[in-house]
């Protein structure tokens, strides 16, 4: 089971049990339930951490994807103080609402920044605040936290994990350190399968009532519920040490969108600027040569020993990339295919003829021309120097350049996604059997 759901124990000490996922929404709820992430621009830890590309998208992005998708929300908000937050924000369509110094100091607290958001939104009722520091956060963890509110009547619901951690308590003498046990017993230290462990904010979210934000100002209050998400969702990201652990939790356990395929069958691959660099060499009888790399047609072979069929893309326009392309197909095998200006026009039909649906399909391009082909694909991905356009319009942007390990990359970020399907359907099963 994904999460589990508890009511914490009322004043009486009372504590019911697993709350049942409702399906349907209550009627007569009309309220105006909203999405507001914070990203302040002044952060010491990691400078302009909200917008830092991780795993190929801003961590913003990973959460916004989230709520996006979770179709949960009558509006979805980013509250910043800073310029490029707020132009991030909006290319992945949320609405944005410019802070005001008084909220944006290193002092200023979550509540406090809430509240002005919904001073100056008097038509939201439900404030789902989810921080940015999530990046693991799943459409299903929103929408099941969100109809605890709207369906079961909550005021308040924040995001725990399960901890078995046995703590300890300092205690400052004259003489040096001593401790003493903080939530164990030494003499009788239970097993952990004996053991129901701790329940820890995991900082993913907080959902709140907007009668409890302005009239009590609390941000847990009322009637409060935990939403409990498992360990491998739980990330959170203060530090720079953080971010390489949280990138390789995000490539096992992100969620890359609605259409994230789980085998891909089929991929696409833009050699112009995606296995060249972009530079055209002249030799000195005027020949015009291009490079590619070694580690990109290893990532090619890669797919293809996995049952992936690579289709290499060029354009009539690129002769020298044309003629690469046919060599590199006597190497590996691959077809290769002429495209236009309009790359989706060609390619439809090909996925057509191959009874497949593009959420089954891979693309990796690196212009303007390639944008309707990555937002369709199930994967898509782009070379670190793609123009703003494609990077906007991709699930993943790649570390490596163009020319220079992009595709190869992009190859093991596509196998990964394999073998987390994988896991993810012997999990199932494991399951189900019980």
């Amino acid at each position: 089971m994904a999460s589990r759901k508890r009511s914490l124990p009322d004043a009486n000490g009372k504590q019911d049990g697993l709350l049942p996922v409702c399906k349907q929404v209550k009627a007569g709820d009309k309220r105006h339930v909203a999405a507001l992430i914070l990203a302040r621009g002044g952060s010491k830890g990691i400078p302009l951490k909200n917008i830092k590309m991780l795993a190929g998208v801003p961590l913003l992005g990973w959460v916004l994807r989230a709520a996006a998708d979770s179709n949960m929300f009558d509006s979805v908000w980013v509250s910043t103080d800073h310029d490029e937050i707020e132009r991030v924000a909006k290319s992945w369509g949320a609405k944005v609402h410019r802070r005001s110094p008084e909220v944006s100091k290193d002092s200023s607290t979550s509540l406090e920044t809430i509240q002005e958001f919904v001073r100056f939104n008097p038509e939201v009722d439900v404030v789902c605040n989810i921080q940015a520091t999530a990046p693991c956060l799943h459409p299903f963890h929103v929408k099941e936290a969100v109809e605890m509110i709207t369906l079961q009547g909550f005021d308040s619901v924040f995001s725990v994990v399960r901890r078995h951690q046995f703590r300890w308590q300092e205690v400052k003498t004259g003489s040096g350190g001593l401790t003493k046990p903080f939530n164990l017993d030494p003499t009788n230290r239970p097993r952990r399968q004996d053991w129901d462990g701790e329940l820890c904010e995991n900082g993913s979210l907080y959902f709140t009532t907007r009668n409890l934000i302005i009239n009590e100002g609390l941000l847990q209050g009322g009637k409060v519920a935990y939403y409990e998400m498992l360990p491998e969702y739980s990330v959170d990201i203060d530090v720079d040490i953080d971010w390489p652990v949280a990138e390789q939790r995000v490539l096992r356990y992100g969620y890359f969108g609605r259409a994230t395929p789980e085998v891909v069958h089929l991929m696409f691959c833009n050699v112009s600027g995606c296995l060249t660099e972009g530079r055209i060499f002249l030799s000195a009888s005027g020949e015009e040569m291009l490079s590619i790399n070694t580690r990109d047609t290893t990532g090619i072979r890669m797919l293809q020993r996995e049952d992936v069929e690579v289709i290499l893309l060029t354009s009539s326009e690129d002769p020298v990339a044309q003629s690469l392309a046919d060599k590199l197909a006597k190497r590996t095998g691959c077809r290769v295919v002429q495209v236009g200006v309009e790359p989706l026009e060609v390619l439809d039909l090909i996925v057509m003829e191959k009874k497949l649906q593009w959420k089954d399909v891979a693309y990796m391009g690196n212009d303007e021309p390639d944008v309707k082909c990555l937002n369709v694909a199930g994967l898509s991905a782009v070379p670190r120097d793609a123009p703003v356009v494609a990077i906007n319009a991709a699930k993943y942007t790649c570390h490596s350049l163009g020319g220079r390990g992009a595709m190869r990359e992009f190859a093991e970020h596509i196998l990964l996604q394999k073998q987390k399907a994988k896991s993810q359907m012997k999990q199932d099963r494991i399951d189900s059997s019980f």
